[in-house]
């Protein structure tokens, strides 16, 4: 969603990446993304994929087994959001 509003559709790895590279002092929320069938990208085994879990949990967001249901969790801008971008919050 985030790559197709900036214009780029199908390259949703470019979101991940500048996320993954932004600076240690920068709080993002890189966890929120998820692959275009609605999975975990990381390895199931792996430290990221367990904390990628973690972190959508505590923000109410239902995994199972690595899925997310991208109909009842993925983002709905509204059209002032995609305008103005959204209300600042703290991450």
């Amino acid at each position: 969603m985030v790559a197709d509003l900036a214009g780029y559709p199908r390259h949703a790895r470019f979101v991940g990446r500048a996320l993954g590279e932004s600076s240690d002092g920068r709080r993002v929320p890189w966890h929120r993304v998820i692959n275009a069938q609605g999975r975990i990208a990381f390895p199931r085994d792996s430290e990221c994929f367990a904390e990628q879990s973690q972190r959508l949990s505590t923000e109410g967001v239902t995994v199972v087994a690595g899925r997310i249901d991208m109909t009842e969790f993925s983002w709905k801008p509204s059209l002032d959001e995609m305008l103005w971008g959204p209300d600042p919050i703290d991450f």
